[in-house]
């Protein structure tokens, strides 16, 4: 009987509708919003995203869309012991620049050994996007990492002699070398190194699986292992690696996922 009754009231809790929320390819998608007391869980796209419960009883959440998720839509699961929702998160195409370059042959393809040196440098980079770092910022930016131009946005898809490479996992900002880098946010320096492509390159996990990526730097101010602050300058702007002229290039991954810094940079907004 106890059972039954248990029954009826969860069916009674949950709603007769799912709730839309709407998000386009390589954005974050913020949530804030009231949901029932207790430990809540919050899962899509076959991850489990960080839930943030206020004293008001109002909580905030994040989902990270990847870059290159496909348009359509997918389940949101809201969990807790005694209570279970199903929304649907809706994913739309992003629109991305595409561009054409034509360069020399030898900058554009690579002998074995170099290819190893970048296989290397990106393995590095993978296993900081999965390091656990003990720290639990909101995951919202209010300042830009430096003072310069957007020179790529996020997504831009590139041919090189009519061959596509990856999308733009972050965006570049062309500034003047030497030209101060800062953290937006709080977190631990998971790799200072210097890489065949990107140059002299700085990664910071910030919790939540956040992690920010700055290449090309001119020289690193931090060491792997240091805590550090938001504002706290980290290098500078310059044109180490394969870089045609000095620039920032800054990318984001949450959970693995590529994510446009502008998507948590904007004003927050209630789910």
């Amino acid at each position: 009987m106890r059972k039954l009754i248990a029954l009826f009231a969860l069916l009674f809790a949950m709603p007769l509708s799912a709730d839309e929320y709407h998000v386009v390819q390589g954005d974050v998608l913020t949530l804030h919003k009231t949901i029932p007391e207790g430990n809540i869980t919050l899962e899509a796209l076959g991850k489990q995203w960080p839930v943030i419960r206020e004293t008001d009883g109002k909580i905030w959440a994040w989902i990270g869309v990847d870059l290159q998720t496909a348009p359509g839509s997918y389940s949101l699961t809201w969990k807790s012991k005694s209570w279970h929702r199903e929304d649907l998160l809706m994913v739309t195409k992003g629109e991305f620049r595409i561009s054409h370059i034509t360069v020399e042959k030898k900058m554009a393809e690579f002998d074995k050994k170099t290819l190893n040196r970048i296989y290397s440098d990106q393995k590095t980079l993978k296993k900081s996007y999965v390091s656990k770092v003990d720290a639990a910022p909101f995951i919202h930016i209010t300042q830009m990492p430096a003072e310069g131009i957007e020179s790529t946005p996020f997504g831009a898809q590139r041919y090189v002699n009519g061959e596509a490479r990856s999308p733009h996992s972050g965006i570049d900002i062309a500034a003047p070398e030497g030209t101060p880098v800062i953290t937006p946010l709080a977190g631990k320096v998971l790799v200072s190194s210097e890489m065949y492509l990107n140059g002299n390159t700085i990664a910071i996990g910030h919790g939540h699986g956040l992690v920010s990526v700055f290449s090309h730097l001119k020289a690193a101010s931090v060491k792997e292992g240091e805590w550090i602050k938001a504002g706290d300058m980290i290098g500078e702007v310059g044109k180490t690696g394969r870089a045609t002229g000095p620039h920032l290039h800054w990318g984001l991954r949450f959970n693995g996922a590529r994510i446009n810094p502008a998507s948590i940079t904007r004003d927050r907004k209630d789910g």
